[in-house]
């Protein structure tokens, strides 16, 4: 086999091409201090699952939109901690926030994307489409 053919960065993956960046870099997550989230991209037999690691976050507090067949998945959260002493007040906000966009393959059935919440995690189904399903090899008789 040749050294070229070994290295799968020659040769992406649907999942690599699509969906192993995000369609925006995050080049100011450490200028801004904003914390992302944990991301596990998944490609089954009839559907790409995106799960989304936010503890914490409950289901009202993500917005997912889909416009130009980019996947946006955001949260802003807002927290207010106050406290009154005798002679003091103490107020502390705190505001969490993160937004992450992917770009989809036009293989996907986009009317069709479907988000659950559980246990902390964020899932976002996406099917395909039936062309884009993995179809079982066939066996091709010889005359």
């Amino acid at each position: 086999m040749l050294p070229i053919l070994k290295n799968r960065a020659f040769f992406p993956g649907i999942v690599d091409e699509f969906f192993g960046r995000d369609f925006l870099p995050n080049l100011f997550e450490f200028q801004t201090g904003i914390n992302m989230p944990s991301v596990n991209i998944i490609e089954g037999k009839e559907d790409f699952r995106i799960e989304v690691a936010a503890p914490g976050l409950e289901k009202g507090d993500f917005r997912i939109n889909l416009e130009n067949n980019v996947l946006t998945i955001s949260s802003e959260k807002e927290e207010k901690n106050e406290e009154k002493e005798e002679r003091y007040m103490r107020r502390e906000f705190s505001y969490t926030s993160f937004r992450r966009s992917f770009s989809l393959p036009q293989t996907v059935e986009a009317e069709k994307i479907a988000a659950n919440h559980n246990n902390g995690v964020l899932t976002i189904t996406i099917p395909k489409r039936e062309e884009a399903k993995v179809k079982p090899a066939k066996q091709i008789e010889i005359m």
